[in-house]
């Protein structure tokens, strides 16, 4: 299995939040960051998005099996009023739960267009590969009573 997205208690948390406060996030709970992942051949791709954050803010854990996303989009200060404020601003988390056929100290990690885009290798371990099976006269042996 690749990774485990679910979450009963996180799933509820944001239906409250959604419930209560009208809409999709707020800034003491954004949003939880939408996210495509996919195989290509001996990788598999994670992307999330996240747009209007800065790569510096971004931050990638590794703790067994267990990847965590978190960045931050901060709320804009100044001398203004706002009009309109449907973006979710704060810090965004996720975990994924990635299965154990990966490599995950070969992680490769990059930040384009709003778009997060991982690169999890699979782990030799768990690649198909050929067993060679030996020929030869059947060892046989008698049974002594």
């Amino acid at each position: 299995m690749l990774l485990r997205t679910t979450d009963p208690f996180r799933d509820l948390d944001r239906l409250t939040q959604q419930l209560f406060s009208g809409a999709a996030g707020t800034t003491n709970r954004p949003a939880a960051m939408p996210m495509d992942a996919w195989r290509e051949g001996d990788r598999f791709v994670v992307e999330f998005d996240l747009p209007g954050v800065t790569p510096e803010s971004i931050d990638l854990d590794v703790e067994r099996n267990v990847l965590t996303v978190r960045a931050e989009r901060v709320a804009r200060n100044g001398d203004w009023e706002m009009l309109a404020a449907e973006r979710a601003r704060g810090t965004f988390t996720r975990q994924l739960v990635l299965g154990d056929n990966l490599d995950l100290d070969r992680i490769e990690a990059g930040y384009s267009d709003g778009v997060l885009r991982l690169l999890i290798p699979v782990a030799e371990k768990a690649k198909p590969r050929k067993i060679q099976v030996s020929g030869g006269a059947p060892q046989t042996a008698a049974i002594k009573a």
